[in-house]
């Protein structure tokens, strides 16, 4: 494959070098920082909250914070990773196509001789590079915490945990991409998927809490957590559930896109 035809996703990558370094630099930096309180503050973090209901402590992932895994699971793949990853990745995902047409800067791709679907898909693995970037980031920065801070947690284990964060927060960021390109809205795009990762928490809250299964079939979290990959490594069912995300989301947002008018 010729270089001149990732013209778009160099492009991409090269806008957002700087805002990729800090927040790989951020994630690294914070994943650590919660990492080194696990040897002097496990056994205190359970006394702290053995008060709680435990519908609470099921729904907030502190069920199982005594073990290093549980601490692991409930504060940087439960909380600190997704939720991060989410808010920075929805927003790219919707400004990639959507921003940029709102904004006139889309026009600079489409005045080279380039199809739609190919913008499309370069700016989709753009969006993919980055996103693997930043969760490469976290599960390096817990990879280096795991010998530092007596974690004795599988490197293998973190590994598939990582795979299932990056299928977590690619098929977001997929849907908020695949919405912005087929309505032209990045309001809208970024506005409908954040509030479909909101739902996501709520019913994992609610399934965890109350025992409710509907609601974790319905939960991507869920379906990331659930098979405790800290634990027991990757799952391949709920992998192939994640990666459905994004194999609906893509086509079905090209598809929009090819046929949509940008004049409009």
């Amino acid at each position: 494959m010729r270089a001149e035809i990732l013209t778009s996703l160099r492009r991409v990558l090269r806008d957002h070098r700087r805002g990729f370094a800090i927040w790989a630099a951020a994630l690294s930096a914070i994943t650590f920082f919660y990492m080194s309180f696990w040897p002097t503050m496990g056994q205190a973090m359970v006394d702290a909250i053995e008060g709680m209901p435990q519908g609470l402590m099921a729904a907030m992932g502190y069920d199982r914070i005594g073990t290093a895994a549980g601490y692991l699971e409930a504060v940087v793949y439960g909380l600190l990773g997704p939720v991060l990853l989410l808010v920075h990745g929805i927003a790219l995902g919707g400004r990639l196509i959507a921003g940029q047409e709102e904004d006139g800067t889309l026009e600079l791709d489409f005045a080279a001789p380039v199809s739609r679907a190919r913008l499309y898909w370069e700016r989709l693995a753009a969006a993919w590079l980055l996103v693997t970037g930043l969760v490469a980031a976290i599960t390096l920065a817990v990879l280096v915490s795991n010998p530092l801070f007596d974690l004795d947690v599988s490197p293998a284990n973190v590994v598939a945990a990582g795979v299932g964060l990056w299928l977590l927060v690619g098929g977001f960021v997929t849907a908020a991409f695949a919405v912005g390109a087929a309505t032209g809205r990045r309001g809208l795009a970024v506005g409908v998927v954040a509030g479909l990762a909101v739902i996501t928490y709520v019913f994992r809250g609610v399934a965890n809490a109350a025992g409710i299964e509907v609601y974790a079939a319905l939960s991507p979290l869920s379906w990331f957590l659930r098979p405790d990959p800290l634990a027991n490594g990757l799952d391949l069912a709920s992998t192939l559930q994640l990666a459905a995300i994004t194999l609906v989301a893509a086509p079905v947002g090209l598809w929009r896109f090819r046929r949509r008018d940008l004049m409009t």
